[in-house]
């Protein structure tokens, strides 16, 4: 079994390097915005994405993208043997998110949910991201250390540890 959890915050670079160990590793991806977001960002019924991650969770082999719910975080921290951490400073994160939705008014983005384009939920993506760095990120290693002290923690701190580790993932 090869079970890998992705987390961290907005535009750190995650499903690049997801995109990397996927292919090194041969591991079906599943970006959890992908269940948890229909056309236009309408959030998926609660049933219907908490059916849809328990099924990828059943699976032998996957690598899940992404944070949806602190449930399902909790529950995605049970059923790994790898965490990989994107923690890069704030700064990172909100300028690789200002270039991205700069970029999709141009050429779209191919990785995001279909039908949810980018530039009208930019305000929205900043606010997420403080959100995140300011309330959830600073729980995330205490829930890392108590729900997946069995499975290996890769902690990356930089974008030229992340580079790294895309080149060579292990």
């Amino acid at each position: 079994m090869v079970r890998v959890m992705v987390i961290g915050n907005a535009a750190g670079g995650k499903s690049t390097m997801c995109r990397a160990i996927c292919a090194a590793h041969d591991l079906p991806y599943h970006a959890i915005d992908q269940i948890q977001w229909q056309p236009g960002w309408v959030p998926v019924p609660g049933d219907t994405y908490l059916r849809a991650h328990d099924a990828i969770l059943r699976q032998d082999r996957w690598l899940i993208d992404g944070f949806g719910s602190w449930d399902t975080v909790l529950t995605r921290l049970e059923a790994c043997d790898t965490v990989i951490f994107v923690d890069h400073p704030i700064a990172v994160h909100f300028w690789w998110a200002t270039k991205r939705q700069i970029k999709s008014l141009f050429a779209g983005r191919s990785d995001g949910p279909p039908g949810c384009p980018m530039w009208p939920v930019t305000i929205r993506l900043f606010r997420m991201m403080w959100g995140l760095h300011r309330e959830t990120l600073p729980r995330l290693p205490r829930a890392i250390e108590t729900h997946a002290s069995s499975a290996r923690l890769i902690h990356i701190t930089s974008p030229a540890r992340l580079n790294a580790f895309a080149q060579n993932p292990v």
